[in-house]
């Protein structure tokens, strides 16, 4: 055995398929692609959720609700909550920049007063929004709720 005489062993090589260079090559005509349909045409893409004309399943499901852009989300802070930052950081004003300062809220966040729990302290609260028992259960011992 010689340099020249060194060759790949049979089946480990094949040559290039030339498609759409003549029907001398094999493949001219319709270049291997079959006959007509989208999918014979140049540059055909299947659209996404494509179902061979079929009504796609996503259009065939009902659809249902929307979502309302002009809604408010609050961060909700409680009473009980309150008292608890009253006591632990000896406040007797409660506003947007103590609770930030605090990292209870949120730079961008509305806050929205609850009356969940029991207020024993007088307490001077400003906030974006009260519910009914909060606002009652605040000015009850003297305290302030203001809105902003």
């Amino acid at each position: 055995m010689e340099l020249h005489n060194l060759t790949p062993a049979s089946g480990a090589t094949k040559k290039r398929k030339r498609i759409a260079r003549g029907q001398g090559s094999g493949h001219g005509g319709t270049a291997t692609r079959g006959h007509k349909g989208a999918k014979s045409r140049s540059g055909y893409k299947r659209k996404r959720n494509f179902e061979g004309g079929q009504m796609p399943l996503q259009m065939r499901l009902p659809k249902r609700g929307f979502k309302n852009f002009n809604r408010v989300a609050y961060s909700a802070i409680n009473l009980k909550d309150l008292e608890n930052i009253s006591e632990k950081y000896d406040l007797k004003t409660i506003d947007i920049t103590a609770l930030l300062s605090n990292g209870l809220i949120n730079k961008t966040d509305k806050v929205k007063i609850l009356g969940n729990g029991e207020l024993k302290t007088k307490l001077n609260v400003t906030a974006h929004a009260f519910s009914a028992s909060a606002k009652e259960a605040i000015e009850k011992l003297g305290g302030s709720a203001n809105v902003l």
